[in-house]
């Protein structure tokens, strides 16, 4: 059985940090291709958890909050990632012009920030990433939606590294 969802307390931004690096070495099959969605209010860890995320797969380049040019990618040896931050679009119709959908499929990771502004021109999530406020940190609640999203899960609950964050497990 997989997992459906897994709740952490992130205290600060590094273990926010450590998480994405996690969600990296956790991501299952990367030529199936995943889509992350990345949801919380603004200043939440959103891009400091892709930033993270990102740097672990091996991306070198600097690697900034696509707010202002909506999509950023990257290419490694054996996946092309896309960074997309909808924070700033209001309609489905803008986000059809970003061509999401060339985006996604085989050899592929989609880390979506604000998927819900994009309506149903958003490809479907394999795992969502909701980050909160937290008293003086975040909590962060990951739930899969599909079976690669299970299995991404699985593999994240076997890093012991976010053994003391977790508040959660089912």
């Amino acid at each position: 059985m997989t997992q459906a969802s897994f709740n952490l307390n992130l205290p600060d931004s590094r273990v926010t940090e450590a998480l994405g690096a996690a969600l990296a070495r956790a991501l299952p099959n990367r030529s199936a291709g995943a889509v992350l969605y990345l949801q919380g209010e603004l200043g939440s860890g959103k891009t400091t958890c892709a930033r993270s995320l990102l740097r672990t797969l091996g991306v070198t380049v600097p690697v900034r909050s696509p707010t202002y040019t909506l999509v950023d990618t990257y290419s490694l040896a054996d996946l092309n990632c896309a960074h997309i931050d909808l924070y700033r679009l209001t309609s489905a119709a803008e986000v059809e012009d970003l061509g999401l959908r060339e985006l996604s499929g085989a050899n592929s990771l989609m880390l979506i920030e604000w998927p819900e502004n994009g309506g149903a021109a958003v490809p479907s999530a394999d795992l969502n990433l909701r980050l909160l406020y937290s008293g003086s940190g975040r909590s962060a609640s990951l739930t899969a939606n599909s079976p690669h999203g299970g299995q991404w899960l699985l593999n994240l609950g076997r890093d012991s590294s976010l053994a003391p964050y977790v508040s959660n497990i089912t």
